[in-house]
């Protein structure tokens, strides 16, 4: 099956030798100078979690995964991480999407890159994992975690994906990548910037191969993605034919669902909650 329960206060697993990441991270990532106090913690009343081994091209790739009890199958949510790894945060992440009827699965795509658990240096993690990190590669994770899904209770009928900073241009591009998914929900996803020989297409580039509905969720006092390009994209995805809502929260900055970290803001962070589980029923996730 793939899949080991949860041990209470562990989230570590192996991989493939040829892997560099020998485990999921434990607790809060490292690279965060500073921690909020208002960090959520998700029990699991009523749901499973635990580590999953998703078998993938080149080895099997490192996974945390919460669903409802019970035989399923469940509505799969992909939940893509932000540069810092699955950490507790993306944990809790698939747990609140577990409470609210989901097998909800979140792969460590940078596993063959580092050992995110080890690392501090912002700078360094962009510089020498995410940048390396080719995007065809990362889709094909995502395909690999669909399918790890539907072997463990999933229904490959209805499928959707989120994600957060990186994880939400991740999002973006994935959602123009698989058309068997129902929806797509982007928080805070740069959709523009360089190209490289890996990562080859912005956001932007494929805003008009979207396979289904996307939500994004913006902050308007992010410093780091310019809301001008975020509704650039989407104007370009609607003149497409495709669905595309953008909600831009005036005075959020990058990060707002992030509560282990300053930019957390608790109100909008909720009220995109809410907005993203509606738009998963209203397409066909739920």
């Amino acid at each position: 099956m793939n899949e080991r329960p949860e041990k209470p206060g562990s989230i570590r697993l192996p991989v493939a030798r040829r892997f560099m990441m020998t485990g999921l991270m434990y607790g809060l990532t490292l690279a965060t100078t500073r921690v909020e106090a208002q960090v959520i913690h998700t029990d699991t009343a009523g749901i499973e979690t635990g580590e999953a081994q998703v078998p993938v091209a080149d080895g099997v790739l490192p996974a945390y995964y919460a669903r409802p009890l019970g035989s399923g199958p469940f509505p799969i949510v992909l939940v893509n991480e932000e540069v810092f790894g699955v950490h507790h945060y993306i944990a809790d992440i698939c747990r609140r999407l577990a409470k609210a009827g989901y097998l909800a699965v979140a792969p460590e795509i940078y596993a063959r890159l580092a050992d995110m658990s080890k690392l501090t240096d912002f700078s360094a993690i962009f510089r020498d994992v995410v940048s390396k990190a080719a995007d065809a590669t990362v889709l094909s994770d995502l395909d690999a975690s669909v399918a790890w899904a539907a072997a463990n209770r999933g229904d490959t009928g209805r499928v959707g994906v989120t994600g957060f900073c990186r994880g939400g241009r991740n999002t973006w591009l994935y959602a123009a990548h698989n058309p068997t998914l129902k929806a797509a929900v982007a928080w805070y996803g740069p959709v523009a910037g360089p190209s490289t020989d890996i990562q080859p297409k912005t956001p932007a580039d494929v805003a008009t191969e979207l396979k289904c509905p996307l939500l994004g969720l913006y902050g308007g006092k992010d410093g780091n993605i310019r809301v001008a390009d975020v509704q650039a994209a989407a104007a370009a995805a609607r003149a497409a034919g495709h669905t595309v809502e953008i909600v831009v929260y005036p005075e959020a900055p990058h990060g707002f669902h992030a509560d282990y970290r300053p930019s957390y803001r608790p109100g909008d962070a909720a009220d995109g909650w809410q907005r993203m589980l509606a738009w998963f029923r209203k397409y066909g996730v739920a």
